[in-house]
């Protein structure tokens, strides 16, 4: 699980710490800073279209190899990165990057769920998890700072030193586990004709996007609304990733002890958090309060996983590696909406409302999931009772 949690850290320092240090990226390639945010944009355009194409390629791989794989491919993108001369190579490799991001992830969880015992499969996966909500803790501010003091280049490569680590970490500690028999490119894809599929992905790129379309826009609204000094930033946004690392381990629990309620209390839980979250803005004391509480929605998340994995039935790795493209889906579809209401003119904290609208789609996706598996199992059990040969 460490291993497989250090290789989480990489990644999620090195989506992440590119965040804050736009300014530096963009006078030392020669653009504004709009433009240097276009590579956010490219790595999460990777994660999205990577995590189905890698999963389905290497469907037939044993899982140790497609992890050292997948995260010296990540190591590579970033040592790349460093060396990149100007804005089009710079998206491109940034694209690059992120291209094993989701599958990685997914590979990771399946991974961590066949070696725990049944009824601990959530907390296995809550544990990978934990090196990418740690990141934002621990990872990203130490590559921020080695990106002021010694180039934004110099944080890439921490990124990619650290997936070196990961890399030896994988290859020692990680049993050779081989594919499920009959594994192949074409079985993977039969995971996209499962309705309930397609309902957990909406759950996720739905119900998600409300952390989002708050969080893109945290740093002025704390500024221009609740008043707090810019030197308070950062110590604010570590709230952030403390509610992330708390949400994280306790919802992987109370997923263990029931998924369907989790992911359900979880979508009400954000929706109560973002309507609290126009009100908490206004103080500097209930907007840090408010920030922690963001942050414990990505509680949802391992329910979200270990779903997927149940209702995927043989395409395992497929399923597994399109929750991150949700999440990324819900990453673009937050900060897009939450950036039309301000444009509005509806103020800072209307991204909250944005955010609880969301939270109830999100609700309704579920819902919509849960009354379609009620019918197919109410067909399947009329048909099954046809069959049944007449009493003598």
């Amino acid at each position: 699980m460490f291993a497989l949690g250090v290789g989480g850290f990489a990644i999620g320092t090195g989506e992440f710490v590119i965040m804050g240090l736009l300014p530096e990226v963009a006078s030392d390639i020669g653009v504004s800073i709009p433009q240097a945010g276009h590579v956010i944009s490219a790595y999460a355009v990777g994660v999205v279209i990577g995590a189905p194409v890698l999963a389905v390629l290497a469907a037939s791989w044993h899982r140790r190899a497609l992890l050292i794989a997948l995260m010296a491919m990540f190591a590579a993108g970033n040592f790349a990165s460093a060396l990149a001369p100007g804005y089009f190579s710079l998206n491109l490799l940034r694209f690059a990057t992120g291209l094993p991001h989701g599958t990685y992830f997914g590979v990771a969880a399946l991974v961590a769920a066949a070696l725990a015992p049944p009824d601990r499969r959530a907390r296995a996966v809550g544990l990978v998890m934990l090196g990418l909500t740690g990141a934002t803790l621990v990872g990203v501010p130490i590559a921020a700072w080695l990106g002021q003091a010694y180039g934004w280049r110099a944080a890439f490569v921490f990124v990619g030193v650290i997936a070196l680590l990961a890399v030896v970490l994988l290859h020692r500690d990680i049993p050779d586990i081989a594919p499920a028999a009959g594994a192949s490119p074409w079985r993977e894809l039969g995971a996209l004709r499962r309705k309930q599929v397609w309902f957990t992905l909406g759950i996720g790129a739905i119900g998600f996007g409300g952390m989002f379309a708050v969080f893109s826009y945290i740093k002025p609204t704390l500024i221009e609304v609740a008043g707090l000094p810019l030197a308070g930033v950062p110590f604010v946004l570590a709230l952030f990733g403390l509610g992330m690392v708390a949400g994280n381990l306790v919802g992987s629990r109370l997923a263990d002890k029931s998924l369907t309620r989790t992911i359900a209390g979880l979508l009400v839980w954000s929706m109560l958090v973002m309507l609290l979250f126009p009100l908490a803005a206004q103080h500097v004391v209930t907007a840090s309060i408010s920030v922690f509480l963001l942050g414990t929605i990505v509680a949802i998340a391992p329910a979200l996983q270990i779903r997927l994995m149940d209702v995927a039935g043989p395409a395992q790795t497929l399923a597994a590696a399109l929750n991150h493209s949700a999440f990324n889906t819900a990453n673009a579809l937050g900060a897009w909406l939450g950036g039309a209401a301000i444009s509005a003119g509806l103020g800072w904290t209307s991204t909250g409302w944005v955010g609880a609208l969301l939270a109830v789609a999100g609700m309704g996706v579920f819902a919509w999931s849960r009354a379609s598996g009620r019918a197919d199992a109410i067909r399947i059990s009329a048909v099954l009772h046809r069959k049944e040969p007449a009493a003598p």
